[in-house]
């Protein structure tokens, strides 16, 4: 079922083609950028919508940014034992480097739900040393039992703030603080974006600003900030980017959410296709094409304090590295 070989896209993952939520970091010893990614299970056939849980994440390593290898699956990351099988969701990871060891946070399901509704979700962080090897800290205590897709980023008033999605509040993105990263320190500050309903907010920083980056499901948001805690939206209600298609093959639908790596003034954003999906819901599809997926990137730029993306444009991780 793969179409590897039929599109121009960064990654495929080779075990069920259902790369989704990417997210990039260079390791600080070795210079070599890791990927993780929820590798979706696209190619099963399962009632409802269990192809989309009880998915591990994947790993890939590139040394050039662009030819991506695949290294196998975090498990490391599980946190119950049933007789050696899967029985777990984990989605949507977040790998952030301290300064002294990686930290990742992750959305994790208990089970492997058939439907999307009904279900807790929760962040669980874990801890490593060299990218490849992790170990659990424990859950963060944040603003529901329905949030998922945390961002983490140390903000001007040198506070650690992590944001993700909050089901409970009609899918909107809410923020908590913390002064050390310490699992029980972090205190909820609120609602951070409202609006359209939306998830995986990205928080970088690129051109004198900070940006948030809300999928929305027809393109990606924009919020802008000069100190990361209050937010205004880049043009009206209804404009983002990655929402025209692009022409690369396998790139015509709207990008999804992912990562942003930015540095030396430029910014690249990784984010994920449905290369044969035409729009609708997923879950209300039996077709097996529509379900792959693919990660695609795209640079990012900041023009008088707008940000602008050409999805089109080639990119060159060498170009954000000293």
């Amino acid at each position: 079922m793969s179409s590897r070989r039929y599109d121009d896209a960064l990654f495929h993952d080779p075990v069920h083609d259902g790369a989704t939520d990417p997210t990039v970091i260079r390791h600080h010893l070795t210079g070599e950028w890791w990927m993780y990614y929820t590798q979706r299970r696209a190619s099963v056939d399962e009632p409802g919508v269990a192809w989309v849980h009880g998915s591990r994440i994947g790993v890939a390593r590139s040394v050039d940014g662009v030819r991506w290898r695949f290294d196998g699956t975090v498990d490391d990351l599980r946190l119950g034992d049933d007789a050696g099988k899967w029985t777990e969701t984990h989605w949507a990871p977040e790998v952030i480097f301290d300064g002294e060891r990686y930290r990742m946070y992750l959305t994790v399901i208990d089970g492997i739900p058939d439907r999307w509704e009904g279900h807790a979700r929760r962040i669980v962080e874990y801890v490593s040393d060299d990218l490849a090897s992790w170990r659990l800290v424990g859950e963060v205590p944040l603003s529901s039992d329905r949030v998922i897709d945390a961002c983490v980023s140390r903000c001007p008033d040198g506070l650690w703030r992590m944001w993700v999605k909050d089901e409970a509040d009609d899918s909107t993105t809410w923020v908590a603080a913390s002064d050390d990263l310490a699992p029980r320190s972090w205190r909820v500050e609120g609602r951070a974006i409202g609006g359209r309903p939306h998830e995986g907010p990205n928080v970088f920083e690129l051109g004198g600003w900070w940006w948030m980056l809300v999928d929305e499901w027809r393109g990606m948001g924009v919020h802008r900030s000069a100190d990361a805690v209050t937010w205004e939206r880049q043009g009206g209600p209804d404009d983002v980017i990655l929402g025209a298609p692009g022409r690369r093959r396998g790139d015509a639908t709207f990008g999804r959410h992912g990562d942003v790596v930015a540095g030396r003034g430029r910014g690249i954003l990784f984010y994920f296709t449905h290369p044969h999906w035409d729009g609708s819901e997923l879950g209300s599809t039996d077709a097996a094409s529509a379900r792959r997926s693919a990660i695609f990137a795209a640079p990012l730029e900041v023009v008088d304090g707008v940000l602008t993306c050409d999805r089109d444009a080639p990119v060159d991780l060498g170009s954000i590295t000293d």
